[in-house]
């Protein structure tokens, strides 16, 4: 016992003093990893002098302008790395041996991305890790990035603005393209299958449109996008679901713009007719997680089997 309180007096740094470190050699800033720690930036610098102090060796050469890693800082930040991820695979197979729990991952789903998009989210890890418990909620993007900020989920899968918080990284990013549909006895000829906005105007008419959510990301996107090629909307119906704006239409009730891939359910129903738009409008989507040290486990076999 004795040998190991001198062991624990004598160690030049802990775990948590190891965390910050990693924290500070990727962001390259105290300030920056001060913010992500929820730390001031003099206490960060504290802890990282007490480290070198212990060691007795400089971790970071500091100017006014940069701050980076010496070599012994290098060594330090590889070998560590191993060390933090080893801790959390071990305090996730305590918690297992334990019984406590199965692990869980706790994902957003944005209202705006639709049921067709979940196979290339879900099937592969599922089928990878069945394991592992899915805990799905659906909210706005706004909502899910708070949520993620908050640490009340795990991945977001979101349409992101155009900044993030700095909390928060993209893992996955991806075009998703829309396209102009019908009614299926929409009063066109079964020739036009494309329209020039111009066209688009012309062929639509005195139609309801049916028009995701403004209050969105994706709403605001599509909406500076339709304005920029002056097509002055005012939708009949606002919807938080894509799904629902399909379904919609389907039973006659109007005409809207939707990201092509939704209608990957549709494509035997033949509910509703499509029409290629140019040029065309394209949001992204993305995959959000926080900006952790390692990306503990099942996050990251979650990430790594995202189909896109």
């Amino acid at each position: 016992m004795s040998f190991m309180n001198q062991f624990l007096a004598t160690t030049p740094f802990d775990l948590y003093e190891l965390t910050l470190f990693q924290l500070v050699a990727e962001t390259a800033s105290f300030t920056r990893a001060a913010e992500r720690a929820g730390l001031t930036q003099s206490a960060i610098t504290r802890q990282i002098r007490g480290m070198e102090g212990r060691l007795g060796v400089d971790l970071f050469e500091r100017t006014t302008r940069h701050v980076c890693l010496t070599p012994v800082g290098q060594l330090l930040r590889e070998k560590s790395k191993a060390i933090l991820k080893a801790t959390d695979q071990l305090l996730d197979d305590v918690q297992r041996t334990l019984g406590r729990m199965p692990p869980t991952l706790r994902i957003g789903v944005a209202r705006s991305i639709g049921l067709a998009y979940l196979p290339g989210y879900f099937f592969a890890f599922q089928r990878k890790c069945p394991e592992v418990q899915l805990q799905i909620t659906h909210q706005t993007s706004g909502e899910i990035l708070r949520a993620l900020e908050a640490g009340n989920l795990d991945a977001g899968l979101v349409c992101p603005p155009p900044r993030l918080p700095p909390l928060l990284k993209v893992t996955h990013r991806f075009a998703d393209e829309f396209t102009a549909i019908t009614p299926a006895q929409f009063p066109l000829a079964p020739t036009v299958t494309k329209a020039t906005i111009k066209q688009l105007k012309r062929h639509f008419e005195n139609q309801r449109w049916l028009l995701i959510d403004r209050g969105g990301f994706t709403g605001r996107r599509l909406n500076h996008w339709l304005r920029t090629q002056s097509l002055h909307i005012e939708p009949a119906m606002e919807l938080d679901s894509f799904d629902v704006i399909v379904n919609l239409v389907s039973l006659g009730l109007g005409v809207s713009l939707v990201p092509h891939r939704v209608l990957a359910l549709y494509g035997q129903r033949r509910t509703v007719r499509r029409i290629a738009i140019q040029p065309r409008f394209s949001r992204e989507l993305a995959v959000v997680v926080r900006r952790n040290r390692v990306t503990p486990e099942p996050l990251s076999s979650f990430v790594e089997n995202i189909l896109f």
